[in-house]
């Protein structure tokens, strides 16, 4: 039984209301390294949110991708990090009355006609960028988890049941999926309630660093609490430990953009659960330094809730 499970199971059957910090140490003892999450794809190493990205995830034996939605002009579902297309594609040269380029501005047809690869080097000339459906194609075909973010949603009223039902068309909300292969986040608290209220089962996660004061309100709606790395402490980690989500779990912490060896050991040794990363060999070999290579890859973010919630 995971770790975690059993700290639960004990804490109720002391009658407690919360359950005890887990403490760096303490998930150093019990042997679970943190998840590597590829964030934007394996995006050191190939064009981020584009398939490819997923594809060198892959080939790197990382199990969790981490991307981004928006919506287009006409209501389609597209996989891209800025509100705007003129970082990642050629939307300047190809449109070059349609300044500021924004996502929400040009058709699903005229963002498909986009080259997504070449600012990043001469080899992914060509790439696309992907719908949310060929996204999750993709990572599925791979046997990849997700750890999906909405993007802007204050720019796309209603995205939150969109996402839902590509993912549930997808076959992405059955129960295996739910479980352990799917997590939906956001900088918008209104927006991972909202996904809380309208499929409970699935998992969520907050982005950012809420005060240690509002924590209970948060573990109403949320499973994860996700803030940079550069914002954390080993108390903060234990704090956020410290209350139950609404799965009967403790809330969990990922941290992100961790891209260097010593950034790696400080947060694993806070005892965060997850690491996202632009370069997850680099954190995986970091970890692999204490760890067998077999258990890294093997840890308490994949288990997902221990308890299944109402409706399962």
């Amino acid at each position: 039984m995971h770790a975690r499970a059993v700290a639960a199971t004990t804490t109720a059957l002391m009658g407690a209301a919360l359950l005890l910090p887990t403490s760096g140490a303490r998930a150093a003892d019990i042997g679970e390294p943190p998840s590597v999450i590829a964030h934007r794809g394996a995006s050191a190493y190939a064009p981020e949110n584009t398939l490819a990205a997923v594809d060198k995830a892959a080939e790197l034996g990382i199990r969790w991708v981490e991307n981004d939605v928006q919506r287009t002009k006409d209501g389609r579902l597209v996989v891209i990090h800025d509100d705007s297309l003129r970082r990642t594609t050629d939307a300047e040269e190809v449109f070059p009355d349609r300044a500021p380029w924004k996502v929400k501005d040009f058709t699903a047809a005229e963002i498909a006609r986009l080259d997504a690869g070449s600012w990043f080097g001469p080899a992914y000339a060509g790439a696309r960028v992907p719908t949310l459906e060929q996204y999750v194609n993709r990572a599925e075909a791979h046997r990849r988890k997700l750890l999906l973010e909405v993007k802007n949603p204050e720019l796309y009223p209603g995205i939150e049941q969109q996402i839902l039902k590509v993912l549930g068309d997808e076959g992405w909300l059955d129960r295996r999926h739910v479980r352990s292969r799917l997590v939906v986040q956001s900088f918008s608290a209104g927006s991972v309630r909202t996904v809380h209220e309208l499929r409970p089962d699935v998992r969520t996660g907050i982005l950012g660093t809420p005060s240690t004061a509002s924590l209970h309100a948060y573990a109403r709606f949320t499973d994860q609490i996700n803030p940079s790395y550069t914002s954390l402490t080993s108390t903060y980690v234990s704090a956020v430990h410290s209350f139950t989500g609404p799965h009967g779990s403790p809330l969990q912490v990922l941290t992100w953009t961790v891209d260097e060896a010593d950034s790696v050991r400080l947060v694993a040794g806070y005892g965060v659960d997850g690491i996202i990363t632009n370069r997850p060999d680099v954190v995986r070999d970091a970890l692999d330094g204490t760890e067998d290579a077999a258990r890294w890859t093997s840890s308490r973010l994949e288990h997902g809730p221990v308890v299944s919630p109402v409706g399962w």
